[in-house]
């Protein structure tokens, strides 16, 4: 399954699997959208990321890690 920036549940599946000792709440933005661009499944374009998109993502990923 390729990962779009739409796919922030799926993509925070991804990262809580690939940083486990990491907890959402204390990332920056810049290395939230660092560690997506490396997801081996993620396929989309690096441009079309913003502010909103990472909020949901963390957002996400807050919710799968407590």
């Amino acid at each position: 399954m390729q990962l779009k920036w739409i796919d922030s549940q799926h993509i925070a599946l991804a990262l809580l699997d690939e940083h486990t000792n990491v907890d959402p709440r204390e990332i920056r933005f810049t290395d939230l959208r660092d560690w997506v661009l490396a997801l081996e499944d993620f396929d989309d374009d690096p441009s079309h990321c913003g502010e909103r998109i990472l909020e949901a993502i963390q957002m996400a990923w807050i919710e799968e890690y407590d």
